[in-house]
């Protein structure tokens, strides 16, 4: 625990103006951003008795190390560096927003030649039209199908329109008249994006021209006695009228407006936001934050609207939906300067946005309804376990006590070993963060060093690797810092050049086997792989695998890192140097988080191992191939997509890969048909297979280290 007053900026070293400030910790980590409108005032209020500071604020000051900023010319661009200082570094100390589901949008793809509806998820796409989020997928299906009768656009996949473009018939839709079949050309590229355009444009809330154009359509039909045409037109406009009436109108005056409501405690806060177009809700979405950080209301509709609109620029594309800047964004409460938020949310719009607190009328009764579902959203976000800020609180000062820790585990890794009966021996490590897996550094390791089923001797290998790695980039930082100069010592706003902390920004699963370098890298301004070390290290076993770790940990001169076990058969907790386990109560909330530590580390472990399984099955009908090696072993795979294709091909499609020559080819072609399979022996009688091979050595079975069948 750092005293506040070691980092605490000297008397007129703080400007008196508009910026950002960063908190770090003694590793370099970014954990807390904020802006200020006077950066001396807001940071002073910081270094008081701690005893007059908020739970949370105190416990921040006392983690942090060094404090630095950023000054700039508006409040309005404090707020824009603030927002891309949070996306950047994931400040554990800042209000975090999640959603408490996946939400499904409708989604039109107006960046393709031929634009598809589909139900999407995730982030958005540029080039694509977003409608929703809806609560449920099979609402929009429903939607969908009800225009495509009108509006009759692509909705497939892109291999289902390219097969019926090479075979010359469309699918079922078109047969039905439920797709225009650009695939076969009975519609033009420019025809059927103005059906799309149609499509969005009714979707937006634009129902009036469409619907009084197919009116005067099926009057006009029904007086030139075209009666089928008068008939389809009349069910068109019924089909248009019950879509319509999936959307209840809730304003009655075609308003575009975002209702935003807030629902809290002490501990915790959630978020409802009902997207309103053309009078309809078009919308609903929902966010849980653990509120760990002192923040008010205002605060807390701020940082909402900083999520939901941080990602707009100017008059998006899918504004008619519900994504994009709305004319009218309605809110609880007001954050205090109000201006520089509404400035914000102007640019990202392109034009004014009204920002207010509604104070009658329907705005008011619809917002009431929202309130409502923040608190039923609050409510069952509370009656889940894993995500309560208390639980994960008593579970980590729970730990602390029963493995005798200076401080609570903040940051704990796990590992674990999993082979294939001594082969593709391979290890994880997975990392939790104030009680929460952080995917994002999650790492994998080959051991390529020895085979076998040798437990122990990986897991001294593996916890060598990686603080190995730590210590080096460790000397990496102190060597550029040298160099450089201490950030904090010349008092200039943020005077570190550009480097910054973070999150680790790579996919889970990352492999170690990459260059070394510090855990900032001064050109990205990103961490690099193992910067941050923690304070437990959990290994998947008993006393020899904890032997195992402590061992390769003492090798290294490394003391402030505390090592346990936790052994699968009766969840003892084992640590270094004891010779009796220690037993935590089966209710205990230490053990449940350890379990899910350990089992997220098995799960990682075996799919890996599975993967890299597959890999070698794959390539083993080649080993008997004299003169090939590996690459090209992986090359032909690559090029065929499977060793079925590859044995179909002939000796002149296998000359067409990279590096193979005729010779080669045959010699490939003739050890894959000498080494073809054999039809499987069926049973007459019933038509069952009664001999089937596997592809697995004789008698192997898929396992993890401890023999369990995976």
């Amino acid at each position: 625990m750092a005293d506040p007053s070691s980092y605490r900026p000297k008397p007129g070293q703080i400007p008196d103006s508009p910026g950002v400030y960063k908190f770090r910790d003694e590793h370099g980590r970014v954990i807390y951003v904020g802006k200020a409108k006077s950066l001396r005032q807001r940071l002073s209020s910081y270094f008081q008795d701690l005893t007059n500071l908020h739970q949370r604020t105190a416990t921040m000051v006392t983690t942090a190390a060094s404090v630095e900023w950023t000054v700039v010319s508006t409040e309005v661009e404090a707020l824009q560096l603030e927002y891309s200082w949070i996306k950047e570094f994931d400040p554990r100390f800042n209000v975090k927003y999640r959603d408490d589901k996946s939400y499904p949008s409708l989604a039109v793809t107006m960046q393709e030649e031929f634009p598809r509806v589909q139900v999407m998820r995730g982030p958005k796409r540029k080039g694509v039209r977003y409608f929703g989020p809806y609560a449920h997928a099979w609402a929009i299906r429903e939607t969908v199908d009800l225009l495509l009768r009108v509006f009759p656009v692509r909705t497939c996949s892109a291999g289902v329109f390219k097969r019926s473009a090479q075979i010359g018939r469309p699918c079922l839709l078109g047969y039905i008249g439920k797709c225009s079949a650009p695939c076969v050309g009975r519609i033009s590229a420019a025809d059927h994006r103005e059906l799309a355009e149609e499509f969005c444009d009714f979707m937006a809330g634009h129902t009036g021209s469409h619907l009084r154009r197919l009116e005067q359509g099926m009057k006009d039909a029904a007086a030139a006695m075209e009666y089928e045409q008068a008939a389809r037109l009349r069910d068109d406009i019924e089909a248009l009228r019950r879509a319509m009436e999936k959307n209840a109108v809730v304003l009655a005056d075609a308003t575009d407006a975002d209702l935003i409501a807030v629902a809290e405690d002490e501990l915790e806060a959630a978020v409802q936001i009902f997207h309103v177009r053309g009078g309809r809700v078009r919308g609903q979405r929902g966010w849980v934050t653990d509120k760990v950080e002192a923040v008010d209301t205002a605060g807390l509709v701020e940082h909402a609207l900083q999520q939901l609109y941080g990602d707009e620029s100017g008059d998006a594309e899918d504004s008619g939906g519900s994504g994009g800047v709305p004319k009218e964004v309605l809110v609880p409460a007001l954050p205090d300067p109000v201006e520089p938020l509404a400035q914000w949310l102007a640019q990202r719009r392109g034009s004014h946005v009204g920002l207010r607190v509604p104070q009658r009328g329907d705005k008011k009764e619809l917002m009431a309804t929202v309130q409502r579902n923040a608190q039923h959203a609050l409510a069952l976000h509370k009656t889940k376990r894993a995500s309560d800020l208390t639980t994960r609180s008593r579970a980590l000062e729970e730990i602390t006590v029963a493995l005798d820790l200076d401080t609570a585990p903040l940051r704990i890794e796990c590992y674990d070993i999993s082979h294939l009966q001594g082969d593709d021996v391979v290890a994880s490590m997975v990392v939790f963060e104030d009680g929460l897996a952080r995917k994002s550094e999650y790492r994998r390791f080959q051991i390529k060093s020895f085979a076998g089923q040798d437990d122990v001797r990986a897991m001294h290998e593996v916890i060598s690797r990686r603080f190995r790695r730590y210590l080096q980039e460790k000397q990496r930082t102190s060597e550029w810092e040298e160099q450089d100069g201490d950030p904090g010592d010349d008092g200039n706003a943020g005077g570190n050049g550009g480097l910054v902390a973070g999150p680790d920004g790579e996919s889970a699963g990352g492999s170690d086997d990459e260059p070394i370098g510090g855990p900032i890298d001064p050109e990205t301004g990103r961490p690099r792989k193992f910067a941050y070390p923690p304070q437990l290290v959990v290994v998947d076993g008993g006393q020899p695998q904890v032997a195992a770790a402590t061992r390769a940990l003492e090798e290294l001169g490394i003391d402030d890192v505390a090592v346990c076990g936790l052994a699968k058969r009766l969840e003892e907790v084992w640590l270094p140097g004891q010779d009796d386990p220690v037993i935590l109560p089966r209710t205990s909330e230490g053990l449940y988080l350890l379990q899910r530590v350990r089992d997220e580390a098995h799960r990682f472990a075996i799919t890996y191992q599975r993967s890299k399984r597959s890999k070698s099955m794959k390539a083993g009908a080649l080993d008997a191939v004299p003169g090939l090696g590996e690459t090209r072993k992986q090359a032909l795979l690559k090029h065929f997509g499977s060793l079925k294709r590859l044995r179909a091909a002939t000796v002149e499609e296998i000359c067409q890969v990279p590096g193979v020559g005729r010779r080669t080819a045959e010699t490939v072609a003739a050890a894959l048909a000498a080494a073809a399979p054999a039809a499987p022996a069926v049973n007459t009688a019933t038509g069952e297979i009664i001999e089937q091979d596997d592809g697995m050595p004789p008698g192997a079975v898929p396992s993890d280290h401890r023999g369990k069948s995976t």
